[in-house]
């Protein structure tokens, strides 16, 4: 059967793409994927692993610096009492969507094309919400009291202000955390169970015993299986949604000119998506090329993420446009000013460089030659994620710098703790991420098998008698193709 124009055994038609690079069985794609994690630990990783840790260091130091000192060692003034802080967590929120995305939405539409890259994307998701916890807890100057954002009850009766879109984000983030982490577990446990089972040694056996939870493949399991999948797919897909849009309520529910507006929930989710997959295609461009998964993670994944790139960086430039439009159409003297003052006011550098990352360099993807261009795609991929930090820098600072009172007006600067707390938090996520590379099956094994054409009951059923007239597969099959 050729690659194009197969059928899975539920009947759903796939897409003209290839998903395989090459004819791989079954066997093929275990040894692809689980020897990595089985074989000795190469040089280039630990060379990684080291420049990771440089940065996570930077990090840990930087906050033991502030809990000594206080908020004030950043570049928060008056009136730009939101800075760094701010902005990075929304970045880092905002890349944490597009592996829930690619897991459960595409899970749902029974798109294909995403096995080869959700557990990747889905980690990554895992490691970019840790970093953006940090921010939360680190910047409410009181830190050891930073429990008082949960609603834990105490002698002194102090609960949490539940009026604050502050507080809505920490119970969204949580939750949104909280059912990606086990989701990806869930999607893990039939690999694990293979790694289990290709373990030489006794103390590695034992701890993927557990992990893999009794795991067998046995009939019943696959069954539990995929009705757990399915169910967590379910609860996931509403909260790619709503929890980014419960950050913009940080600064839509505000009276702030460039604030006060209900664009912002859906701006800041196709941002967040945009993101997100430009993340996903900075980290397996790379990741692909090192662990020889090219006949997996094929130039056809990498092209549908960089159409999904151009659909959401084209509506993330309408959303530019159109906050534009409805600043000049409200009549308020205040929202158009604000508006002029980030194209052409003393932030306009931040609010150019914003434009031409993400709404200019992205249209190069029209052109299917540039899209399936590898060194063209991850430079464009570099410019997204560069471009949405400046969107939530020119969103935070330039509201702010700017009030309805000229005389407080200011210019809002970061300090060297501030630039080296962000620079420092990626090296907190490339060490998570260097360590699932190492550890983990960074492709969902079972879930690629699925999607071959041998995964078909009747593939072999080439008499049409319900017998095996072929050439019969070098492993046992994987999961039925609804999983």
């Amino acid at each position: 059967m050729s690659t194009e124009h197969q059928a899975n055994s539920a009947g759903h038609v796939m897409d003209d793409s290839p998903l395989f690079g090459a004819d791989l069985s079954f066997h093929d794609i275990t040894e692809m994927v689980a020897s990595h994690t089985e074989k000795k630990t190469p040089i280039a990783w630990f060379a990684a692993f080291s420049l990771a840790n440089i940065g996570l260091m930077i990090l840990l130091v930087m906050i033991a610096y502030l809990f000594w000192n206080g908020v004030g060692v950043w570049g928060l003034n008056n009136p730009v009492g939101w800075g760094y802080a701010i902005v990075n967590f929304v970045f880092w929120v905002g890349i944490g969507h597009a592996g829930t995305l690619i897991s459960a939405i595409l899970f749902l539409f029974r798109q294909q094309w995403r096995t080869a890259i959700n557990r990747s994307a889905e980690a990554m998701t895992i490691f970019a919400v840790i970093c953006a916890l940090i921010f939360p807890g680190i910047h409410v100057g009181r830190v050891w009291a930073a429990y008082w954002m949960l609603p834990i009850p105490n002698q002194m009766e102090m609960w949490p202000q539940f009026k604050s879109p502050l507080l809505w984000d920490v119970f969204a983030v949580s939750t949104y955390f909280t059912v990606s982490l086990v989701f990806w577990y869930v999607g893990l446990i039939p690999d694990l169970a293979t790694l289990r089972d290709r373990a030489t040694n006794k103390i590695r056996q034992r701890v993927l015993g557990v992990l893999s939870m009794g795991w067998t493949g046995a009939n019943r399991h696959w069954r539990n299986y995929e009705k757990a999948y399915l169910l967590l797919a379910a609860l996931a897909t509403p909260l790619v949604l709503s929890v980014h849009s419960v950050v913009s309520f940080d600064f839509a529910v505000s009276i702030v000119p460039g604030w006060h507006t209900t664009i912002f929930p859906p701006y800041f989710v196709a941002g967040a998506i945009f993101s997100g997959f430009a993340m996903v295609v900075t980290l397996l461009v790379i990741a692909r090329k090192i662990y020889n998964l090219e006949d997996i993670i094929t130039i056809g994944h990498l092209e549908k993420m960089n159409i999904i790139i151009l659909l959401t960086g084209t509506m993330v430039g309408f959303a530019y446009i159109t906050e534009f439009f409805i600043a000049w159409y409200s009549g308020v003297q205040y929202e158009q000013y604000a508006f002029l003052n980030r194209a052409f006011g003393p932030y306009a550098w931040a609010y150019w460089i914003m434009m031409s990352c993400n709404l200019f360099f992205p249209q190069f993807f029209w052109f299917k030659k540039l899209r399936t261009s590898i060194p063209f795609m991850f430079v464009v991929s570099i410019f997204v994620n560069v471009g949405m930090w400046f969107e939530r820098f020119v969103i935070t600072v330039t509201s702010l710098h700017r009030d309805y009172l000229p005389s407080s007006w200011d210019y809002y600067s970061p300090t060297a703790v501030d630039v080296l707390t962000f620079v420092g938090s990626f090296g907190l996520f490339f060490t998570l991420f260097l360590l699932f590379l190492r550890f983990v099956p960074m492709v969902a094994i079972a879930e690629v098998k699925a999607v071959k054409p041998e995964a078909d009951p009747h593939y072999y059923d080439g008499h049409g008698d319900g017998h095996a007239g072929h050439e019969l597969p070098t492993a046992a099959p994987g999961p039925p193709a609804t999983a």
